[in-house]
Order: structure tokens, then sequence, then C-alpha cells
């Protein structure tokens, strides 16, 4: 049988993983797209996440009391690793400050000055995962480690995560390229293609592929 490691992959290559024309959060495109949560809150793929970031965590004895995030890509897998291990404890980061109730940003798990981890979906630029990290330090948590399920390498975020995270470790489970491969293995890499962002060139409406040309549902064919 293979690893919970090996499994997940093949979860992300054929759940998370299209190729296309797409136009990402930081403003930029990319040949293809990658959308974590349909792996991270699906039933087999979130109890392999679960799996597979707490044997890093023991492999990398960081022995943590909390697990937690920048909601909501961190979300799922906050909630797997904490029910997997029966042990760590979860929070998560609000984008912002409460605006009401005890305005705190931090929800969950809060106690003060105790080892946690960083956890995200995917790394491109780094941006919410190094606000996760600033978030928790100003709280007053002892950061461990900094996880994410993949990175976008070719996106350079990796350096904006390890200077804020120093001098705790940055480790991502899977590169993109990994994911890629899996997926164009068993996949291949003709079909139709789910634009994301992108309007019918012909009517402006939805588009729902971009192979061959950006259309909308009544003009693919």
């Amino acid at each position: 049988m293979s690893s919970a490691r090996e499994q997940l992959l093949g979860v992300l290559a054929q759940k998370s993983f299209r190729l296309g024309e797409f136009k990402l959060s930081s403003g930029g495109t990319s040949d293809y797209y990658i959308d974590c949560r349909t792996t991270t809150l699906d039933a087999k793929g979130s109890r392999l996440t679960g799996e597979v970031f707490l044997d890093e965590i023991k492999r990398q004895g960081w022995k943590p009391h909390a697990i937690g995030g920048l909601t909501m890509g961190a979300d799922p897998i906050v909630v797997a690793v904490a029910v997997l291990s029966g042990q760590l404890s979860g929070f998560l980061v609000r984008k912002a400050d409460k605006q009401h109730g005890t305005g705190q940003r931090i929800e969950g798990f809060r106690e003060k000055g105790a080892k946690v981890v960083i956890v995200d979906d995917v790394c491109t630029t780094g941006a919410s995962t190094v606000q996760a990290i600033e978030a928790a330090r100003e709280f007053g948590f002892e950061i461990v480690g900094t996880m994410c399920l993949v990175e976008r390498e070719e996106a350079n975020g990796r350096p904006n995560v390890v200077k804020a995270a120093a001098p705790a470790p940055f480790i991502a489970i899977f590169k993109a390229a990994e994911v890629r491969r899996e997926h164009v293995l068993h996949e291949g890499d003709t079909g139709p293609v789910f634009a994301v962002s992108a309007v019918c060139e012909l009517c402006g409406r939805p588009a729902v592929t971009n192979s061959p040309r950006t259309r909308c549902e009544a003009h693919k064919a």
C-alpha cells in the first residue's frame, strides 16, 4: 500500500490541480492553478492531510502545544491535524481584528508562551503565512515551525516566509512541480480546462473553459 504522502499527492493531483490560464490572488497569471481546499475539505483528503502534517511535525521533533494559521486556507488543515493527533489544540488567525465581542484576532487556543506550528495550504508570495506568523508572535506564541501543503516555488515566496519565521524552519510538504507531474501522469494534458476569474470572449459571461478558447457554457462548443 502506498504511503499517506503518496496518497495525498494523488488526491491533490486529481482534485486540486488544473492546467490552463489563470489569474492569481497576487495579481499575476499562471498556466496552472491549485485549490487545496478541494483536497483538505474532502473526506479522504482531510484524513491524509492530518496524517502527513502530523508525521512531519513528529519527524521534526517540534512538540508544539497547538497548530494554527490564517483563515481560511489553514482552517481545514488545523482541524484535521488537531483531531487526528488527539492532543494538539488548534487556533485560527483572523485577517483583521474582530470588530465586535471580545475583539480578538486569535480564535481557539490562546495560551501565551505556548509552542505552536503555523500552517497554510498554498505558499505563493507567502503573504498569508507571514500574516499568521506576525499575529501569532504579537499575541505571545513561540513559533517552533512553519508548514505549507504546497509551495509554488516559481513565485519565490519562500524567502519571505523564511525571514518572517526565523529562527523557526519552514517546511513545504509538496512542491507545485510534484503535483503537476502527478496530474499530467494520470490525467494527461488534454481535455476541458476550467477558467478562474475569466469571462467568455464572445459575450462576457463567466467562462467555464479556456481550451481552446475562453468561452461560457453557451459558447463552449
